[in-house]
């Protein structure tokens, strides 16, 4: 799944720094993320950075995009232009 940011965000810009795929933008009234971007840091890190960071714990999975880990990473792959390891 992507991450959303629900309008409880205060707007504190400290997510938008953390986000290894550029995904976390200003909107209108509060930050958003872009769910084609998004892969919850799968491949970054262990943890999602924004959702660590975030100080009013606004960040929740989006339930309109659900997606696998395997599927997320896959996304990061695409985004960073690397390959999967071969086993």
């Amino acid at each position: 799944m992507a991450l959303l940011i629900t309008d409880e965000c205060i707007n504190c810009d400290v997510c938008e720094p953390e986000c290894p795929n550029g995904a976390i933008s200003q909107g209108e009234e509060h930050y958003v993320i872009d769910p084609n971007l998004c892969t919850e840091c799968e491949g970054h890190h262990d943890v999602s950075q924004c959702v660590e960071v975030c100080p009013v714990d606004c960040i929740i999975l989006n339930p309109d995009v659900v997606e696998t880990k395997a599927q997320l990473y896959e996304k990061y792959l695409a985004l960073t232009g690397r390959q999967a390891p071969r086993g």
